[in-house]
């Protein structure tokens, strides 16, 4: 079977609409039978290939629509708004996604000798067609979910093929950057989660730099080169998505959430919260469970 149609078959066959399942660590798969709403999170390093159907991805003000045999390349945390946008019940939207590890990319790379060129796009996302030599390593991970047994031994190997693969194509010098210590992406990495990690605390730019082995001048050029955003603009979308998280898990009051996430005015956490995700924080946090409540009685 052609390795894409292979892989249309095994993610529908082990993803039922909207689970993200997968008994392989560290690989999710996803079926969607409708288009879905834009969603805010933040995507680590990660690997993804579309076997059917359309996905829209934003990063800032740039746009990534993305579709059948193609695959996106996320080279650190970043927050992404994405949604499917072609998907039916005839023909549902099917992926897999698998999470990228830096040290498993340094080993491949220590020992293939291969130091490669520096990316020619900086930025932190892209996407590529994927060639049947990339999906065939796919195919043969979701394999192992049909048989269990191998998958501690044939998982590793298989893996290391799909790195393999990704350092050889078009989007080689940004998965190389994942597993360099010293290259912009992972320097600018550095920084991305200590502002994850430290969402609610004041941001200063000179210890970003520092923690980044930068210049303050140097080190917001190159961030705002991979994320698409200043530091500032990074830290308001973790702590927005932060406090939507939060509300929707616990009925808490709006100004005390906005609070625990940094804000030190209730106005300007609503304004912001309103200006992101469209709604003030109850109605939107309203809704969302309104639509989780279907999906559930669906």
């Amino acid at each position: 079977m052609e390795p894409l149609a292979e892989l249309r078959t095994l993610i529908a066959h082990h993803a039922q609409p909207g689970q993200r399942a997968c008994e392989v660590a560290g690989v999710r798969l996803l079926a969607s039978d409708a288009p879905t709403e834009p969603v805010l999170n933040i995507s680590e390093p990660t690997f993804a290939v579309v076997a059917q159907g359309g996905k829209r991805a934003v990063l800032a003000e740039r746009v990534f629509d993305y579709g059948e045999g193609q695959y996106l390349v996320v080279g650190l945390d970043l927050p992404i708004v994405s949604n499917v946008v072609r998907a039916s019940a005839e023909q549902p939207y099917l992926a897999v996604g698998v999470a990228l590890k830096p040290a498993a990319i340094a080993t491949l790379l220590l020992e293939t000798a291969s130091a490669g060129s520096p990316a020619a796009h900086p930025l932190g996302m892209a996407v590529s067609d994927a060639t049947p030599e990339l999906l065939e390593p796919v195919v043969r991970l979701l394999r192992l979910l049909d048989r269990p047994g191998d998958i501690a031994v044939l998982r590793p190997m298989i893996e290391r093929e799909i790195l393999w693969r990704l350092l050889a194509g078009d989007q080689g010098p940004m998965v190389r950057q994942i597993g360099l210590a010293d290259s912009r992406l992972s320097q600018i990495g550095h920084a991305v989660r200590w502002i994850r990690d430290h969402y609610a605390e004041l941001l200063r730019i000179e210890d970003l730099a520092r923690l980044s082995a930068m210049s303050p001048s140097s080190f917001h050029r190159h961030f705002r080169a991979v994320t698409a955003m200043s530091p500032l603009q990074y830290q308001k979308q973790v702590r927005l998505q932060e406090a939507r998280t939060r509300l929707l898990a616990q009925s808490r009051d709006v100004a005390a959430v906005g609070y625990d996430v940094g804000y030190d005015s209730p106005s300007q956490f609503t304004r912001e919260y309103s200006r992101l995700f469209g709604a003030p924080p109850r109605r939107d946090v309203a809704r969302l469970r309104k639509l989780s409540a279907l999906e559930r009685s669906v």
